[in-house]
């Protein structure tokens, strides 16, 4: 979990980037301010042209910011991008591995780029893809792993200097669900096993549930909402009743029965269904049952359905997550 005493991983204020073209300027990221906590998960998430890939390109030193502050991993962004990389990992959506290398050589060849020498590299290597499951692929070509095993080859790649913290671009795009829950597992284990700060973007709602302690929402260049996704799920009005009743009559008497709950929305009938929102599902519910049961009416079905991610995001942004 995240440890809330220590200093601020990564600390960012009024970081900015402008673009400029030859009709006009264009401020991808305006000004935003954000911290990370040590030993946290981060999920970053905004719809295409949101300013998403800007802020993770400056943090990661790969664009120069056009205005703000910012400290990464101890170091100044502005004035120590070198201190930066050297603290930081960071595994891109595209992969970093070369087809025809052998996965072993490319763990070595990467490390000894940071001044590990060879028997150093080979033994963190070694221990690192075992740690993630990849312990019979050490002497296998890179072309011949599964999408999943270089997935986990790439985050080998960016742990073999020890960074505190690592920045994940999009790790599981294109892997099939079952290989993407497994690497969630390992993403998991950075931060519980490994001390690990992770910071990442996703385009997977679920994805960002599982794994994030806290997210951040950027929207025009600007965060818009942050908190952990429970947080985030109470911004959205309450949780979604669902009554199938017998028919259209019915319906209509046990919409007036949810009207008169404490709190709920007008509800809405199409047919024998009835669709109402109330502040807490779980406790409007009982006392729904038991008016309709005075009233003689009994429900064919019931479902409750609590805010999911994509409606916080909906409600926040007015988009998507993928909406270009």
């Amino acid at each position: 979990m995240p440890d809330t005493a220590a200093s601020p991983v990564i600390v960012a204020r009024g970081l900015t980037r402008v673009f400029k073209t030859r009709e006009k300027q264009i401020e991808a990221v305006a000004g935003i301010d954000l911290e990370v906590m040590p030993h946290e998960i981060v999920g970053f998430l905004g719809p295409n042209g949101a300013g998403k890939t800007t802020t993770l390109r400056m943090l990661c030193t790969l664009l120069r910011p056009t205005g703000g502050t910012a400290t990464v991993a101890g170091c100044d962004l502005l004035t120590d991008p070198v201190g930066v990389r050297r603290r930081i990992g960071y595994v891109a959506q595209s992969g970093s591995t070369y087809p025809d290398a052998i996965a072993g050589e490319e763990i070595v060849d990467h490390a000894r780029m940071y001044g590990i020498d060879k028997s150093t590299a080979r033994s963190r290597g070694e221990k690192l893809m075992a740690q993630f499951d990849l312990a019979d692929t050490w002497t296998r070509k890179c072309s011949s792993l599964s999408g999943g095993q270089r997935r986990r080859l790439d985050i080998v790649m960016g742990l073999i200097h020890q960074p505190g913290l690592v920045f994940l671009d999009e790790p599981s795009t294109g892997l099939d669900p079952q290989s993407r829950a497994n690497l969630w597992l390992h993403v998991r284990k950075l931060r519980d096993e490994l001390g690990t700060t992770v910071f990442l973007t996703t385009h997977y709602m679920d994805e960002a549930d599982s794994l994030c302690d806290r997210i951040l929402v950027i929207d025009h260049g600007r965060i818009v909402a942050e908190g952990t996704p429970k947080q985030l799920k109470k911004r959205v009005r309450g949780d979604l009743i669902t009554l199938t009743m017998r028919d259209a009559p019915e319906a209509g008497r046990a919409a007036a029965h949810g009207a008169k709950l404490k709190g709920a929305d007008t509800p809405q009938t199409d047919g024998n269904i009835v669709r109402l929102h109330v502040p807490e599902g779980a406790s409007a519910l009982p006392a729904l049952m038991r008016t309709l049961n005075d009233d003689s009416l009994d429900a064919v079905g019931v479902e409750v359905a609590s805010p999911t991610l994509d409606d916080v995001f909906l409600t926040l942004t007015g988009r998507t997550l993928r909406d270009n």
